[in-house]
């Protein structure tokens, strides 16, 4: 005999549970991580599952688990939860992570990527792979593990603790996500970073020679342009040096205006300064408010061909020098559009800064389980937009805020299996999203309906 459950206001969300649980994701969390802990009622890996769909749920605090998951039973049945815990109940598991289990997770999530990303399964001969390096400030009390006085935009003497980020920015998917104390910035976790990338995506001589490094200015000290270098790497970052910027401003003999900013300028660098590898370097300056220039200097080494292509122009077999110049300004501009937008999707749509806890591994596994949320979403969201291209458009905050709360009804087997969900047809997303998602979760005969009210 079927069992209905009562109407559940993320019916969507639920079929999004639906599908993550025929991925198997968290038999893979849960062959690898093991958090020491009493059992009560719940696991401490069924917990985190709680705190899983609460950030998936759009809930930007642990106290949200009480409104957005214990609240909703079908929600949870589709994600295979008999039940929810407390969130004082589930923050005590987050608090009783240790450094392994962090380590347990990443190995998890490295499985995980392998097995689902576009990233890992790259084709390196047909076109670069890129990847963008940045760190962003994570604002928490004083009294936290690993909470200092740091950098933080527009919060001066903001204290908290640095997120550390590598993207696969072709596929907008996060290879690593890692935390560290509030005064660290880029000059000291760049290589660390990086490291961690290739451990994910396997990346040996042959494939860091077909890979793109691009960063900002925190990670332009020498040691790390002739470190990246030597590796292999091909690169395109900004000179930290401010006295060397200043110097190679000299040697430039011929500005050009950008055509998009006419406050900006840029021009060869005729006296670059000497790599490991020879590079390109061309200077930038930009008029601020107060009349001044300010100075940059763009360091990158690969031919003309692929620096079209990282700035998404066509190709041109004689091009001039204005046009390289300005291809080189554009590709790094695009890093707004890649690291930059993936961070900002990750507070907003996923409240990265919202959740703090005092514990740093405590902490870092919140990271963790965020970094898997924020793939978990493009994966699906890839998928919907193979049968839907409407949903391509659709960012980490519109799918959690929007696509998201599509209310439906779950029905269940005498089991508890989840047999199908029926959304509510007067939502504006509910049929392109019932199109979408349907032939994602026709295989193990699950089905989507439209329903009244």
């Amino acid at each position: 005999m079927k069992d209905i459950i009562p109407f559940s206001p993320c019916g969507s969300l639920a079929m999004v549970g639906m599908k993550i649980r025929q991925m198997k994701i968290w038999q893979i969390i849960a062959r690898h991580v093991k958090i020491k802990q009493k059992v009560i009622k719940y696991t401490p890996l069924e917990k985190l599952l709680d705190a899983l769909i609460n950030i998936l749920a759009g809930g930007h605090g642990m106290v949200e688990i009480e409104t957005r998951v214990r609240s909703d039973e079908p929600l949870q049945r589709a994600f295979g939860r008999q039940g929810c815990a407390e969130q004082s109940v589930v923050s005590d598991t987050l608090n009783a992570c240790t450094e392994e289990n962090v380590r347990q997770m990443r190995q998890a999530q490295q499985e995980i990527y392998r097995m689902h990303s576009q990233g890992y399964g790259h084709d390196y001969p047909a076109r670069r792979q890129v990847l963008d390096v940045d760190m962003t400030g994570m604002p928490a009390g004083r009294q936290g593990e690993g909470v200092t006085k740091g950098y933080f935009s527009g919060q001066r003497g903001r204290r908290g603790r640095q997120l550390g980020r590598v993207t696969a920015t072709l596929y907008q998917e996060i290879v690593v996500d890692k935390l560290y104390p509030g005064k660290v910035q880029l000059e000291r976790s760049l290589q660390e970073l990086v490291e961690e990338a290739e451990k994910v995506l396997e990346l040996g001589p042959e494939q860091r020679q077909r890979s793109i490094i691009r960063v900002d200015a925190g990670g332009g000290r020498d040691a790390d342009i002739n470190w990246l270098l030597a590796r292999g790497y091909h690169i395109l970052l900004k000179v930290k040096n401010w006295q060397r910027v200043r110097k190679l401003h000299q040697s430039v003999t011929e500005w050009h205006t950008d055509p998009k900013t006419a406050t900006r300028q840029m021009g060869w660098v005729r006296t670059p300064h000497a790599y490991v590898r020879p590079t390109h370097q061309l200077a930038i300056r930009t008029r601020t408010k107060k009349g001044d220039w300010q100075l940059r200097v763009l360091v990158f080494d690969f031919d003309d061909t692929h620096l079209f292509q990282l700035a998404r122009q066509p190709s041109r077999k004689a091009p001039s020098d204005l046009q390289l110049m300005l291809a080189a300004l554009y590709a790094y501009d695009l890093r707004g559009g890649g690291v930059e937008t993936r961070i900002k999707g990750s507070k907003q749509g996923l409240g990265i800064t919202k959740r703090n806890k005092r514990n740093f591994h405590a902490q870092e596994m919140l990271v963790l389980l965020a970094q898997l949320a924020s793939n978990l979403l493009i994966w699906i969201r890839n998928g919907m937009a193979h049968h839907v291209p409407f949903w391509r458009k659709y960012g980490l905050l519109r799918l959690v805020r929007d696509a998201f709360h599509i209310p439906g009804v779950v029905e269940l087997d005498d089991q508890g299996h989840c047999l199908g969900v029926t959304l509510i047809e007067t939502h504006v997303l509910a049929c392109r999203f019932k199109d979408a998602l349907s032939p994602l979760l026709a295989r193990n005969d699950m089905y989507v309906n439209l329903g009244q009210n």
